[in-house]
Parts: C-alpha cells; structure tokens; sequence
C-alpha cells in the first residue's frame, strides 16, 4: 500500500505539472490574452489544408494589419512555425501557419504537389544535363523537390504527361485565404518557409507576383524570408513576368542537405563568390559579403544573406535568424507594434512543452507500477529469469552497433525512396525509411538466431513461455499508450498544443494518420520484440539482478549502449568531419544521395532511443520479461513517425 502511494503521488505530480507546464506554454502562443488563435480548413479538390492563424487584438476590420504566411519543411507541421507565429503577432502581425500537403493534419497528399520523370543535379539554370529517372512515385517526387510549378516547362512537364502542378503545396492557396481576411492589409503581406517551405515560399510569391485587388492595388509578397533555402538562375523562369520582392536567405553552417549549401561540401566564404550567390545579391564577387544588405526595400531589390552558426533543423528557432527576420519583415511591412527584435518569448514555450512531454512520459512509470499492483495485472509482472551461465561475447555486441548503425543510411534512403511498397498502403515516406531499416534488423536478428541454435550456442534464458503472460504484457502496454495518447489529446483541445520540441513528436491522429500507424505497427512491435528479446533477455549480465538505482543504472547504460551505440556512431561520423570542415560525414563517404533527412533526423532519433532505453530496462526489471517494454516502445515509435511524418 505504501509503494503504491508513492506512485500515484509521483503520478499525480507530474501530470499537475506537466499541465503547468502547457498552461503557462498557451499563454506565452496567446501573448497572454492579446492574441487570439483559431484552427481552422481550407477545403480544395486535393483535400482539406489545416492550419493554425495567430490573430492579435489590434487587426481589426478598421485597422488591417499586416500578415505573415508561414510554410514549414518537410517531414514538419504548422507548430513548427510556432517561434516566427509567436514573434510576429506579439508585434501586430496576423499570421497563417498551414499544414503543407501530405503534413499535420491536412489530407491532401503530398502527391497533389506534382513529379516529372527527370531530374537535374544542380540549381536550376545552370545549364545542366536533364536525367530521366523511373522508380516509384515517390522517388520521382522527392527527386522533383526543388523543381518549382513557375519554371519552364522543359523542367515541369515530361513526354509521359506528368508536370509539376503545385510546389507551393497549398501554401498559394493559403495565402490567397489569408488575404481575403477583413482584419488583414492585404497590400502588406509576406511569406516565409523552412527548408521545403522555401521552395513552396518561391513557389508563392511568384504565383502572387503580380496579383492585384479590387482597387488594382498590389498584393504580391512584400518580402520572401527563406530560413535554409535554395537559390537558383534567372534562366530557370521566365524573369521577365516573375519577380520577387526583398528576400532574405538564413544559411545554417552546418546545414545537412546539399541543395541548400549549393552542392558544396562546406559553407565558407568562398561560396559567396559564386555567379548563383553573388547575383542573387545584386553585387560582383569583390563585394558580396555575408549579413549585409544589398539593393532596398523600395522597389523591392533588398536582399540578404544571414550566416548562422546551426544546423538545418535548428534554423526555425535559432535567435540571431529571428532576429533578422523580424527586422526584414519589419523594414517590408512595417509592423504595428514596437517590439525589440531580440525580445524573445517563443523559446520559453518551447522548453515549457519539453518539460511537459519529458514529465507525461516519466508519469508512465508509476502508472505501470500502478497498474502492476492490480489484480488484472499482477500476473505480467514475473520473476527475472535465473542468472546467465557465461557472459555474452564482446564480439557480439560489437556487430550489433556496427551492423544497425552502417546500415542506417543506406538502408533508411533506400526505404524512403526506391523500396518497391504498396504506395497507396505505405503512404509515410520517412516511415517507409524506417520500415526498411527495421527489417533488415529484423532479418539479421533472425539469421544469427537461427545459427546461435543450429550450433547450440545460444544462450539458455530457463524463461518459461507463457501466452498469457504475453498477451497481458501487450493489454498493458496498450493501456499505457492510451494513457499517453488520452492526456496528449486533452492537452491539444485545451491548450491548442501537443507534447513535443519544436518538430512533431505526439501528433494527434486524422482518419488517415491513425490507419497508417496500424499498418506500420506489425513491423514495429517484430522489431522491439526481437531486439529487446536480444539486449534484455539474451544478453543480460549480472547487474540486472542488483537492486536498486545503481543496478539499474548499470542495466540501462549497457542496454542503451546496445540500442542506441548504431545510431550514436553514425552521428559521430556525420559531424565530426562537418565540424572540422571537411564536410558532412555521410556525404564525404557514402555520397550526397545518403546525407540529407535521414542524417538531419539523428537529432531527434537518437533521443528517442535513450529514452526507449530507459523505458525498455525499467520494464524489463519490473515484470522480468521483454514484452511490456518492447510492445509499449513500438507502439510510441509507431506514433511518432505516422502522427507526424509526411505522406503520399
């Protein structure tokens, strides 16, 4: 009775705070009362487009004010504009964060935004060779990213009909929506994307151009503010009808995606010397220069290149690019309120739904305890198995880190491109990544099984089977998964929020999101199973059985070691060569084809499974088997790819 009063307690704790937390993280998005927010659907023929708009008090429709369009990157949402949303209503400015095809909670696919069968190798307008490429649609979309709806047709349409229909994926669409608002100055507008939202930002602007109003005034984009964007020449489009007005470029350092350092391995100055940059910015060779404004806001000739000392992903909430944007967008629009460019509050909501989803997953522990101390329950919890007879070889933890973590780039590309899936069932792209990685782990995991028992070499775990104990162990990790989702749901209705870090992590499922996370979890649950059979059961050592926080924390380096060393390896080889000036790691020794999204997404990989680490190891010393952990990791990994990857 005691101990399970010190776990409802703990329970009980942090759901108060973590609720905390939320409130205080809804306040700061709110300006704390003097900005409204508003989700809502655009319906189109593709599909509905979701998004969230940042309404603060002073747009009225007898004072419009300015307005800001906000597209996100790909595999990201509309939360992921939060930072700029929160920024530039705070200062006056209405602004739209919509949720792209095939993202967030919009059903249209990212299909709807158009492939050809050829691709080109460099920026556009280069003169470069056209390759013809086949493969599945979503190899040939993915290939097409850069290749945008207003350039000439020999990019956007191939002999067999296909063409380039709508890079902006919807976002022209919104800002056509955002304009016809009657608290919004729709002759003082902008927009501006991250990553794929800059190719649909240009996509955009140059749609709208030179759009006009009932009284022929101009509504095209004020400024165009690209945070990792790629550049391309005049030549690419017909200059002549398209032009767009002040654009300021963010350039991460650090940034994992080759178009967007221009094929180069480094960003260094020496990229400034370049025809595509120094053109871009309207000077010569001997003057372009990084955080210098060239041209002016006039005519609409400004331009500027920010160098920021990040990465790609961490470009949408990195402080000195705020400040920068702010300023741009302010120089353009001229925002209502005066508000000090480096004044920053979004960074605090930030680390408020952080701490809110680090605490909700701490409550499961103490709701498992819980649940474990009830009569449906009891049962799954089971005696450890008896101690091993040998220790497990250390040749055998060595390939299992080498062998998940060398596979990780090959075989996640593969997966997200080129694997020959059902494409109207596996619709999530970095999903079908995963799933490709997950079963070659799964086949490997198989064999060496098969052969460890062939030479009667396995480890004999005295763990006796028992069907029953298995099913509970799946009943109650689906209870903890309920829980989970349930508390995330509330928050969402709530506080217009869900538990993440900036990027998607616990999305709230559509119709479409919440089929794809039972057709993807089979895979999933194999491969937790066998693997958490592997590190828990198989390979256990003596410190499983000592008591206490010091045995678990052995227990769990090692089993962290065992489930994350693949991964941590591979981000060791991907920045420690870019760091030092080499260039990214999987560029300089796979080739630019296995650096990219699946690189740039170790970042929020790899906390992932030190979490499911910890997770794995506290369930496994609690109930004595590798089911409740493995089954309860699967089922949170599931989620978080088909909740907020994109899809076809």
């Amino acid at each position: 009775m005691k101990k399970t009063g010190k776990s409802l307690a703990l329970l009980l704790i942090c759901l108060i705070l973590a609720s905390a937390c939320m409130f205080c993280a809804n306040l700061i998005q709110r300006d704390f009362g003097k900005v409204q927010i508003i989700d809502g659907e655009i319906p189109t023929d593709a599909g509905v487009l979701t998004y969230k708009l940042y309404k603060p008090d002073n747009a009225t429709a007898d004072a419009k004010a300015p307005a800001v369009l906000l597209l996100h990157g790909y595999q990201n949402d509309h939360e992921t504009c939060a930072a700029y949303a929160i920024e530039l209503s705070r200062r006056g400015a209405v602004v739209l964060c919509l949720d792209e095809y095939g993202h967030g909670l919009s059903t249209a696919g990212l299909l709807n935004r158009g492939f050809v069968n050829k691709k080109v190798s460099t920026n556009f307008g280069n003169e470069e060779e056209i390759q013809k490429i086949g493969s599945t649609e979503r190899y040939r979309l993915m290939m097409n990213f850069s290749n945008l709806s207003f350039f000439d047709e020999r990019y956007t349409k191939d002999e067999a009909g296909h063409e380039i229909t709508d890079s902006s994926c919807g976002g022209s669409t919104a800002y056509g929506y955002l304009a016809s608002l009657d608290y919004v100055d729709e002759t003082r507008m902008a927009v501006s994307g991250h990553s794929m939202g800059t190719w649909s930002s240009w996509s955009v602007a140059a749609d709208y151009c030179d759009a006009v109003n009932s009284k022929g005034e101009s509504i095209a984009p004020k400024a165009v503010v690209l945070q990792c964007g790629e550049l391309f020449r005049d030549s690419a489009y017909d200059s002549s009808k398209i032009r767009f007005n002040n654009v300021l470029l963010l350039q991460a350092k650090y940034d994992e995606f080759s178009y967007f350092r221009d094929y180069q391995l480094n960003v260094t100055d020496e990229l400034l010397k370049t025809p595509l940059r120094y053109d871009f910015l309207g000077t010569t060779p001997e003057k372009a220069a990084w955080n210098t404004t060239y041209g002016n806001f006039a005519d609409g000739t400004a331009r500027r290149m920010e160098l920021l000392n990040t990465n790609h992903r961490l470009t949408t909430h990195n402080r000195s690019g705020l400040a920068a944007a702010l300023a741009w967008f302010d120089e353009a629009l001229g925002l209502p309120k005066a508000v000090d460019y480096t004044s920053l509050n979004a960074l605090n909501k930030e680390y408020l739904v952080l701490a809110a989803m680090l605490l909700i997953l701490l409550s499961l522990f103490p709701l498992m305890d819980l649940l474990l101390a009830t009569p449906l329950f009891a049962s799954a919890a089971q005696t450890l198995p008896p101690k091993p007879s040998k220790k497990p070889g250390f040749v055998g933890v060595l390939l299992t880190i080498l062998l998940s973590g060398l596979s990780f780039p090959f075989m996640t590309q593969l997966g997200h491109a080129l694997l020959p899936l059902p494409e109207k069932i596996f619709r999530m792209t970095v999903g079908n990544g995963f799933l490709s990685w997950y079963l070659l782990l799964i086949l490997i995991m198989l064999i060496t099984a098969g052969i460890a028992k062939a030479r009667k070499t396995s480890k004999v775990t005295n763990e006796r089977f028992s069907f029953g104990v298995f099913l509970l162990s799946l009943l109650l990790a689906a209870v903890l998964m309920l829980y989970m989702y349930g508390v995330n749901f509330a928050y969402y209705k709530l506080f217009d929020l869900d538990l993440r870090f900036i990027w998607p992590f616990f999305r709230p499922f559509n119709s479409i999101r919440i089929g794809q996370f039972f057709i993807y979890l089979p895979v999933y649950a194999l491969f937790y199973y066998l693997n958490n059979t592997k590190i828990m059961r198989d390979m256990r050592t003596a410190s499983v059985y000592k008591p206490g926080v010091s045995g678990f924390l052995m227990t769990w380096l090692r089993n962290f070691l065992l489930m994350a060393g693949g991964v941590i390896l591979i981000t060791l080889l991907e920045y420690i060569p870019f760091f030092m000036g080499i260039g990214p790691g999987a560029d300089v020794l796979f080739g630019s084809t296995f650096g990219g999204p699946f690189m740039s997404i170790l970042i929020l990989f790899v906390p992932q499974v030190l979490f499911f680490s910890v997770l794995c190891t506290y369930c496994y010393r609690k109930t004595g088997r590798a089911y409740t952990g493995a089954f309860l990791a699967a089922m949170l990994a599931c989620w978080i790819v088909t909740g907020g990857s994109s899809f076809l």
